[in-house]
């Protein structure tokens, strides 16, 4: 027998045997979770603040709100802005203060 047949039936017979992976496909992986942001929301609607930073989407920050719905919402709005500011500053002080 052919060493090139061979080692392709040795290749195909591992390949057949081998255990299913759990990885999540590439396009499921790579996709980012905000697709389309929400300009302005009165924070009096939002329970949780999540923030999502992955290396091919930009930041994400996911609000849920009181009535369990989820909504991206942008970055640049301006009391968001300003809850980051005070949230680092916060993380700062209590670094310093250890």
């Amino acid at each position: 027998m052919d060493a090139k047949l061979l080692a392709l039936v040795a290749a195909l017979t591992m390949v057949t045997y081998a255990p299913p992976s759990q990885a999540k496909p590439i396009s499921l992986v790579e996709r980012c979770y905000c697709r389309s942001t929400v300009n302005s929301l009165s924070r009096g609607y939002i329970r949780e603040l999540r923030f999502i930073h992955t290396p091919n989407c930009p930041f994400q920050v996911i609000a849920k709100l009181k009535s369990n719905k989820e909504l991206c919402l942008n970055p640049d709005i301006w009391w968001l802005q300003q809850y980051l500011k005070n949230a680092i500053n916060k993380m700062k002080k209590s670094k310093q203060g250890n």
